[in-house]
């Protein structure tokens, strides 16, 4: 007898990239699953697969399979199924045990898009799919086990012998048989005995005359309170659009409608109307029975921002870390069924299952959060770009501060440029002034807010306006100093001075969470009289209740976000006026729109800007333009005034001036001297472990072995460092790196592949590889 014939989930024209050869019916006669597993290995092993799954399993499903010497089970993923080539060794193989899921997880598209993620980041494939998978997808959370019965239709004996058993049934027996006879699906017991109006005992005597069978079914009970917040949202029409909108919406129209997988760069000012630009687009999306993908920073998910979508479209998937698991399986299951019209979500949403996808969107691609720091450590907006060419949809990239390796591939055509330069209303962009607060008489008692800003907040406050004060650094000091011997206090387990947070009375490490009460003396020269130096949020919002008394004043920052609805609580308060002043860290910087704030505060400009980080200058750019874009949005206009010691600073003033052309000329100017991103690629190895020199020492080994490598294959990468990290000890290990860099990133992945299966061992070292890290620490 054949073996049957299993349609894998890949078409022929849809192979992944490294397919086994099962073209050919095997001589062997055995059918083999290839099986990846999330382990720091891109291995792909061979499972045989048993006669009772082969009309079942196919690429995309999750797998139980025994792993190890110890044969312990474990969950893997299959990403290939067929026939056995001839030319498979005849080796004993395991087989798979279980499948884990009722249907594929993944189709051609997002494996092949995995698969590359795989090559492009180098992890293991099976890395790539475990983070892919939201975990209440994983453990099915919201849903349950049930038994249910239903009537068996072939049964091992003659049809007439049947038909007399049936006809001997006692009354409640035969009332059990036709409740489930004309339902025609299996019911609970609780169903099956309410109808018939029996307990359970007939259908216990159903079940030994093999007349019905038990099975277990999974159930959903999804409740979904993320929907029901947001129930109440009334439905809202277009806006009109401007000149500048209009000519933004036709050009990515034209795109949708040809079906090209083409990358367009918007770079609209803040306060543009870039938002109505991407929802008319995705209304045409809509239209056409697809659905749309929106990329915003975890913390510009707003309600603002959530409530724009949802008054526009029937049904928006809101994906953020406050969901829980159940309401994550929901709309997991939701998106893939194809029933959502929008999904809206942070980084990982890149990953979501839209069957009909026709337009991809990223809001604010210069953010860093974009960015995974762990494995696998992917970039949403390249991954977006690679899905966006496997799907044949364009892809934009909004942002009124776009990343200059964004803007470099506008400017060598490899992306389209699409320019909003002009905000809505023909409102002025807020004017920028730069504060020198080098002589401050209040900056050096050590105040936060200088004499210009107080004077400009009174102002505002004083005419009915509300003001945003932004400071990137939470906790009420940031550092606790000797005078003795000139020492901050640093965490007993990183390199990172403790931070007082005096609400707790807590000297707390912003890196490993590591807390204690603040020393009374020095740790190292035992000298007395610490002293609180600096400002965060928490003395800033003591400083702001003290001058303004008469105002309502909150604040924003991680310690006061951590519970469901926080920030939708503040936000909303802001909105209707309850609160005068706003002041917080990045969550504040970007993705609000309040007509009414007609003063920002940039309480210290220089807190990124002298960072050991190739990427200080850009950021602290891209902060103070974004911060600057919440004022003004009114009639009643608005100002904007940055604090900084460092005056001069061209990413300082170029961001005054609102000048981001100018700035990127400058700035590219000098990247390209360097030879550095965007003009290059960098992989940055970080090696950590218990002792220094040990870790120093398998560094220089490890960096020698990749230079000889590079050499011997004659690939044009250099290897820079090893050195120390910025910081040097983090969570009790020390840390040193060192880069490689090359004019291409193929290069880098060529080097890494030849040498990764002969790089030493060293125990208690880890290493890990970073390609195109934002992340410089």
């Amino acid at each position: 007898m054949s073996k049957p014939k299993q349609r894998s989930l890949f078409e022929e024209d849809e192979l992944p990239e490294n397919p086994m050869p099962w073209e050919r019916e095997s001589a062997q006669g055995l059918y083999l699953a290839q099986i990846v597993l999330n382990r720091p290995v891109d291995r792909v092993f061979h499972y045989l697969v048993p006669e009772s799954m082969r009309s079942v399993l196919r690429a995309g499903y999750r797998v139980r399979v025994p792993f190890g010497r110890g044969n312990q089970f474990v969950a893997a993923y299959c990403v290939g199924v067929g026939p056995a080539d001839e030319n498979q060794p005849s080796i004993r193989l395991k087989a798979v045990e279980a499948i884990l899921d009722n249907r594929p997880l993944f189709n051609a598209k997002m494996l092949k898009l995995t698969r590359w993620i795989a090559d492009r980041y180098l992890c293991s494939w099976g890395q790539v799919l475990e983070c892919v998978v939201p975990a209440g997808v994983k453990n099915q959370a919201g849903t349950r086990l049930v038994t249910v019965f239903e009537l068996i239709t072939a049964v091992p004996r003659a049809e007439n012998e049947v038909a007399e058993v049936i006809s001997k049934l006692p009354a409640k027996q035969r009332a059990v048989f036709d409740v489930l006879k004309s339902a025609n699906k299996p019911l609970t017991l609780d169903e099956l005995t309410q109808a018939a109006n029996c307990g359970s005992g007939p259908v216990q005597s159903l079940k030994k005359k093999s007349l019905i069978r038990s099975l277990q079914k999974r159930v959903s009970q999804f409740s979904n309170g993320d929907e029901a917040a947001y129930a109440g949202i009334k439905k809202e029409d277009d806006l009109q659009l401007n000149i500048d909108q209009r000519r933004a919406l036709d050009q990515l129209l034209s795109a949708i409608r040809g079906k090209e997988g083409s990358t367009f760069v918007l770079h609209g000012v803040t306060g543009s109307g870039k938002t109505e630009v991407y929802i008319q687009a995705i209304r045409e999306v809509v239209s056409y029975g697809q659905q749309a993908i929106v990329l915003v920073p975890e913390i510009s998910l707003t309600p603002q921002a959530i409530q724009r979508f949802r008054s526009r479209f029937d049904s928006v998937a809101v994906l953020h870390s406050h969901l829980s698991d159940s309401d994550r399986h929901y709309h997991w299951q939701n998106i893939a069924a194809g029933k959502v019209q929008v999904i809206v979500g942070a980084r990982s949403a890149v990953f979501a299952p839209a069957p009909h996808l026709g337009l991809i969107i990223i809001d604010e691609e210069h953010e860093t959060s974009f960015k995974q720091e762990t494995a696998p450590r992917y970039h949403a907006r390249e991954v977006a770009r690679k899905r966006s060419e496997l799907e044949g949809v364009p892809l934009i990239l909004g942002s009124a501060t776009p990343t200059l390796n964004s803007w470099l591939r506008v400017i060598e055509k490899k992306d389209t440029l699409i320019s909003m330069p002009n905000r809505v209303n023909n409102l002025a962009m807020p004017g920028v002034n730069i504060i020198d607060v080098r002589n401050d008489a209040r900056i050096r008692r050590n105040e936060s807010i200088g004499r210009v800003l107080h004077t400009g907040m009174q102002h505002a406050l004083e005419a009915g306006g509300q003001v945003i004060l932004f400071l990137n650094l939470r906790g009420y000091s940031p550092a606790l100093w000797c005078k003795g011997c000139g020492n901050s206090v640093t965490c007993p387990h990183c390199e990172i001075s403790l931070t007082w947070h005096r609400d707790k009375n807590l000297a707390v490490c912003h890196s490993c969470e590591f807390s204690s009460q603040p020393p009374k003396q020095c740790p190292r020269c035992g000298a007395p009289g610490l002293r609180f130096v600096g400002a965060g949020t928490q003395r800033l919002e003591e400083e702001v209740r003290a001058k303004f008394p008469g105002y309502s004043c909150k604040r924003m920052d991680s310690d006061t976000m951590r519970g469901v609805g926080s920030h939708a609580k503040v936000l909303n308060a802001f909105a209707a006026g309850d609160v005068d002043i706003l002041l917080g860290t990045q969550m504040i910087a970007k993705g609000l729109d309040f007509p009414n704030v007609t003063l920002v505060g940039v309480v210290d400009a220089d807190t990124m800007l002298h960072q050991p980080d190739l990427f200080a200058s850009e950021r602290t750019f891209q902060l103070i333009a974004q911060v600057a874009g919440r004022t003004g949005r009114g009639m009643q206009g608005g100002r904007v005034f940055v604090q900084t010691a460092s005056p001069a600073e061209p990413a300082i003033v170029k961001a005054a001036e609102h000048d981001f052309l100018g700035f990127s000329q400058l700035e590219l100017g000098h990247r390209k001297e360097m030879n550095a991103p965007p003009y290059s690629h960098f992989a940055r190895v970080i090696l950590r472990g218990p002792q220094e020199e040990r870790v120093q020492d398998f560094a220089r080994q490890l960096a020698q072995i990749l230079s000889d490598a590079a050499s011997e294959k004659q690939l044009d990468v250099q290897i820079l460092g090893p050195a120390p990290a910025p910081i040097i000890r983090l969570k009790k290990y020390f840390r040193y790196h060192f880069q490689l860099a090359a004019a291409n990133v193929e290069a880098i992945l060529q080097l890494w592949n030849e040498i990764t299966d002969k790089l030493p061992r060293e125990k208690a070292i880890e290493y890990i590889i970073d390609v195109d890290p934002v992340n410089m620490r």
